[in-house]
Order: structure tokens, then C-alpha cells, then sequence
């Protein structure tokens, strides 16, 4: 059996139907079929217009950005798909934060749909810090297909894994 460490937690009924599908070739295919076009947004600047278009949309009271990117250091196992993360510093007597998002940058060739729910779940830690049901609940607010595209997106690191796409 191969070592689905994306889908660790999940049923083992449906870990079963992913080994199948792996066993039989199908699963590479199987997603290029659901998800056949890549996203247009290659460069820093345009995943910042992207990012801020969703916030914007969905997070108006948030708290600006300072910085989105793609982080090619972003080790996917090791620490997570995006990041979000508050610098404060001292200025004067004020207490300054700056927020910034960053992102695995395998993701510039991923399929549309996986590139929104990685920055839907990163936005939804501006206003939500933990992964709990205020969480969850934001970001299906923002992508009511979040937690289909979590598990396909899984399943994408698989295949990618295996070289299966």
C-alpha cells in the first residue's frame, strides 16, 4: 500500500478507494479530468491582486496586507500548503503589524480551484487564528466547495507525488 501521509485522518474506507484508484493509474487522470485548467496567476504581484480581490470581497474589516508571495522554501509536508503570518514591531509609541501570506510555490501550476481554497484558508486565519468550527465556517462562507477542494487538493499531492501528474 502506498504511504498516503496527505490523507492521514481520513476514513479507512475512503483511504481504500484512493489506494484503487492508485493501484489502477486512475488517479492522475481522474483529476486532470475535474480540474483541467491551471490558474493564471503566476507572479508575486498578481497572487497579491488575487489575494486582495477575495479579502476584499469577503474580509473587508480585516486587517491590510503587507505582503503576498509565493515562497519556494515552503516545504509542503514539512510545513503546510501557505502561511500567514503577523510581524509586530514597536514604532514611536504605536504597536505596528504587518500580515503577510505566502505560498507554496508548487501551487503557480496548480488548478484554479486549489489555488483559491489555499488562499481562502490563509485569509480566514485573519479573522479566525485557530482551525475550529468559527474556522471552517468562514471559509465555506468564502468557498462553499472548501472542504471538497481540501481533500481533492490532497489528493492532487499525491498524484504529484507519485508522479502520477
Amino acid at each position: 500500500m502506498t504511504a498516503l501521509k496527505y490523507l492521514a485522518g481520513y476514513p479507512p474506507t475512503l483511504l481504500a478507494q484512493v489506494q484503487q484508484a492508485i493501484d489502477a493509474g486512475e488517479l492522475g487522470s481522474s483529476l486532470a479530468r475535474r480540474y483541467p485548467d491551471a490558474h493564471e496567476v503566476r507572479t508575486d504581484r498578481a497572487l497579491y491582486d488575487y489575494v486582495t480581490e477575495l479579502r476584499s470581497q469577503y474580509l473587508r474589516n480585516a486587517a491590510p496586507l503587507s505582503k503576498v508571495a509565493y515562497d519556494n522554501k515552503l516545504k509542503v509536508i514539512q510545513h503546510a500548503l501557505g502561511t500567514h503570518t503577523t510581524v509586530s514591531r514597536v514604532q514611536g509609541n504605536k504597536l505596528k503589524a504587518k500580515r503577510e501570506i505566502r505560498v507554496a510555490s508548487l501551487f503557480k501550476e496548480a488548478p484554479a480551484p486549489f489555488l483559491r481554497m489555499i488562499v481562502v484558508h490563509e485569509l480566514a486565519h485573519l479573522k479566525e487564528r485557530e482551525h475550529d468550527k468559527a474556522f471552517y465556517a468562514l471559509c465555506t462562507h468564502m468557498e462553499p466547495a472548501y472542504h471538497q477542494l481540501e481533500f481533492d487538493l490532497r489528493l492532487w499531492l499525491t498524484a504529484q507525488e507519485l508522479g502520477d501528474i
